[in-house]
C-alpha cells in the first residue's frame, strides 16, 4: 500500500467520523457512499436505486416508484417525500401542498445534486432533524434522469471538473444532451419526464449543474427567469423574495452565490459579464413557458467535490425552508398566472419567442474572482489563461442582463395543423398541449407563413440538422381536411405551442428540421418545354426580364447554370405553383372564423 493510499484512508475515517460528530446521530449505517468516502466518490447507479429503495423501506414518508425507461431499458428512478403520506398528485393537490421537483445527473458528469438530495432526504425521513421542511411542500426527487450515461462512469469523463473520483458522461446513449431537448422532445428521458410533469403540474423546480469556465471565488453560481419571460407578478416574486432570501442564507453559511454568467470573452472575467433568457431547449426556459419558476444551480467545477456538494445541500434546504414558510403566496400567483395565460388570445396579447442581450445598457458589480493571467500559447498561438488560486481578488466590472424581447407575436385564437403532419401530433401530446379534431373539411381563413432563403446547418446539432430561414407573414384562405388538429388560444400551455409551431421561434420544430419536405421541389421543366416559353417572358414582361438580369449579376452560380435558369423561369409560371416553403400550419386571427369552426371540432 502507498502512502498515498495511507493518507487518504485516514482522512476518508476522519471526515466519517467528524461527519458522525457534527451531524449528531446519523449512524454509520445510514451514511451515503459520498460520506463514507471522505467526501470523494458518488454512487453507481445500482447503488444509488439501492439506497433509495432503502429509504422508502425504512420511512412511511417515502415512496420509491419509476417515471419511465431510458434508451437502454434502465428505469428512471423517482423518490416521492411527503409527510402525510400522500404520493398521488391528486392527493397531493388536494392537501394543498406545494411540489417541488428536484433533478439532478441530467449530465451524469455533474452527480453534485444527486449526493446532496440523498443526504438531504435522509437527514428529514430518518433522522427527522429537518422534517419540519415537508411540513407544506411534497418532493419529487429524481437522482439520476441521464441514467445510461451515468452508466458510463469514470475518471475520464469530465477533465475540467475536480471530482468525484469517477462520474458520469454528459450525454445519453444515443449522445443526446439531455438539456438541450426539452421542446422537441426526442429522447425516451425527456417524454417520461413531461409525462411526469404534466401529470403532477410542480409549483417549484430545480435542475442541479455543476458548470464548466473560468474559475471564482464562488462555489456555486445559479440562474433563474428574470428576464422578462415571465409574467410580472412571478418575476418580482423571484426577484424580490426567493432570490434575496436564497443570496442572503448562502452567505450567513459562508458559501455566497453569484447569479449564473458567461463572460464576454471566454474565461475573462475583466471582459465583462452577461447573463440572457434561457432557451426553450433547456430546464427552466422551459418551465418558464408553462408560469413555473426554476432554480438551476451551478456548482464550480474547480471547487472540490465535497464543498460543491454541501453547498448544493444548502442551497436545496433553504429553498425548501423559504416554499414551506410561502407555499400559498405562490400558488396564489401561480393559479392567477395560469387564468391569465388562458385569456391572452382573447385579449390580443403579444409575447415574445425570442430575446437579445442589450449591449448598451449595464451595471458595474463586485465580482469575486481568482487573479490570472493571460498569454500567447507558442503552440496553438491561443490565450492561455493561468490562474492564481491563491490570489482572491474581487474585480469591479461590467454585468448586462438587460434582455431585450424580439419577435413579439401575437397569441392567436387557434392553430390549425393538416392531419398528415402526426408527429408534429405527437409533440402535442408529449407536452400536454390541448387540441381538438376538424370533423368536417373546411376552407379557412388563417395567417401562414411563407419560408424563403432556407439553409442548413453544416453539421449535426443534438442529432438534427438545423436550419435557418427568412419568413414572409400572408393571409389565405386554405382548405383543411376532416381530421385536422385544431389548437385553442385559452389554454395554459399556450406559450409551449407557440414556440413549437411559430417559425420565428429558434426553437420551433420548423427550424429542427421537421418541415423540410415543403422546401422539395417535386415537378420540373425541360428544356425543350422551356426555351420558347423564357423567350415569351422575356418579351412580354420587363418586371421578370429585370429580376432575371439582376438575379445574373449577383449570383455567379446562377449565371454559369442553365439548368437553374431554366428553373427559375419554370417557378415564375402557373406550372411552378405548388405550395413550396409554404409553412402548413395556419393561425386564425379572426374570432368569427374560430366560432365558426367550433362548429365542427370535436374533443379528440
Amino acid at each position: 500500500m502507498s502512502y498515498k493510499d495511507i493518507i487518504k484512508i485516514c482522512f476518508s475515517l476522519f471526515f466519517t467520523f467528524s461527519f458522525i460528530v457534527s451531524e449528531g446521530q446519523t449512524s454509520i449505517s445510514w451514511l451515503t457512499k459520498y460520506e463514507k468516502s471522505g467526501g470523494t466518490e458518488t454512487p453507481s447507479y445500482k447503488e444509488t436505486i439501492e439506497f433509495c429503495k432503502r429509504l422508502s423501506r425504512n420511512s412511511s414518508l417515502v415512496k420509491y416508484t419509476s417515471f419511465g425507461y431510458s434508451g437502454e431499458g434502465n428505469e428512471l428512478p423517482l423518490l416521492i417525500i411527503d409527510k402525510n403520506k400522500n404520493f398521488s398528485p391528486e392527493s397531493v393537490k388536494e392537501s394543498g401542498n406545494a411540489v417541488l421537483l428536484i433533478q439532478a445527473c441530467i449530465h451524469s458528469g455533474e452527480p453534485d445534486g444527486k449526493d446532496a438530495g440523498l443526504a438531504l432526504i435522509r437527514d428529514m425521513v430518518i433522522e427527522e432533524k429537518k422534517i419540519d421542511l415537508l411540513n407544506n411542500v411534497t418532493i419529487l426527487f429524481i437522482p439520476i434522469l441521464n441514467v445510461d450515461g451515468h452508466q458510463l462512469s469514470n475518471k475520464y469523463n469530465r477533465i475540467n471538473q475536480n471530482g468525484p473520483t469517477e462520474m458520469g458522461w454528459r450525454a445519453n446513449a444515443t449522445n443526446l444532451n439531455l438539456n438541450r431537448d426539452y421542446l422537441k422532445s426526442e429522447s425516451p428521458e425527456i417524454i417520461a419526464w413531461h409525462h411526469l410533469y404534466n401529470n403532477w403540474e410542480p409549483d417549484f423546480f430545480i435542475d442541479c449543474h455543476t458548470t464548466d469556465g473560468a474559475d471564482y471565488q464562488y462555489v456555486a453560481t445559479y440562474a433563474m427567469e428574470t428576464f422578462g419571460n415571465m409574467s410580472e407578478d412571478i418575476t418580482k416574486w423571484q426577484k424580490n423574495k426567493f432570490i434575496p432570501f436564497l443570496e442572503r442564507k448562502m452567505k450567513q453559511s459562508s458559501q455566497p452565490i453569484f447569479p449564473y454568467v458567461s463572460f464576454r470573452n471566454w474565461h475573462d472575467p475583466r471582459s465583462g459579464l452577461y447573463s440572457k433568457a434561457s432557451s426553450s431547449m433547456i430546464s427552466q426556459g422551459y418551465t418558464a413557458l408553462t408560469n413555473r419558476p426554476g432554480l438551476l444551480i451551478e456548482t464550480h467545477m474547480l471547487k472540490s467535490y465535497r464543498t460543491r456538494v454541501e453547498a448544493t445541500y444548502n442551497m436545496l434546504m433553504y429553498t425548501l425552508s423559504y416554499l414551506n414558510n410561502n407555499s400559498k403566496k405562490l400558488q396564489r400567483i401561480l393559479e392567477k398566472e395560469d387564468l391569465r395565460i388562458k385569456e391572452l388570445s382573447e385579449n390580443r396579447t403579444t409575447v415574445p419567442l425570442s430575446f437579445s442581450l442589450d449591449m448598451n445598457d449595464s451595471t458595474k458589480v463586485s465580482f469575486k474572482g481568482i487573479d490570472y493571467d493571460v498569454k500567447k500559447s507558442d503552440i496553438t498561438n491561443g490565450d492561455w489563461f493561468t490562474y492564481h488560486p491563491e490570489e482572491d481578488k474581487t474585480f469591479k466590472i461590467y454585468y448586462f442582463n438587460t434582455n431585450i424581447p424580439e419577435h413579439l407575436t401575437t397569441v392567436p385564437y387557434a392553430y390549425i395543423i393538416p392531419p398528415q403532419w402526426k408527429d408534429v401530433k405527437e409533440k402535442l401530446d408529449i407536452h400536454g398541449v390541448e387540441y381538438y379534431i376538424l370533423d368536417k373539411e373546411s376552407k379557412v381563413e388563417v395567417l401562414s407563413y411563407n419560408i424563403n432563403n432556407p439553409k442548413w446547418s453544416n453539421k449535426p446539432f443534438e442529432g438534427k440538422i438545423k436550419l435557418t430561414y427568412d419568413v414572409d407573414t400572408i393571409s389565405r384562405k386554405l382548405i383543411y381536411p376532416k381530421g385536422s388538429y385544431i389548437i385553442y388560444g385559452d389554454q395554459q400551455k399556450i406559450k409551449v405551442a407557440m414556440h413549437l409551431l411559430e417559425p420565428y421561434s429558434d426553437n420551433s420544430l420548423l427550424s429542427w428540421g421537421y418541415f423540410n419536405s415543403v422546401f422539395e421541389q417535386k415537378e420540373y421543366g425541360e428544356s425543350y418545354v422551356m426555351e420558347p416559353i423564357l423567350r415569351k417572358m422575356l418579351n412580354d414582361n420587363p418586371k421578370i426580364k429585370a429580376e432575371y438580369e439582376s438575379k445574373k449579376k449577383k449570383d455567379p452560380d446562377f449565371a454559369n447554370s442553365p439548368w437553374k435558369q431554366i428553373n427559375w423561369f419554370y417557378m415564375q409560371t402557373s406550372y411552378g405553383k405548388q405550395n413550396i416553403k409554404l409553412y402548413p400550419i395556419g393561425k386564425i386571427m379572426d374570432k368569427s372564423v374560430l366560432q365558426k369552426l367550433k362548429e365542427f371540432t370535436v374533443s379528440h
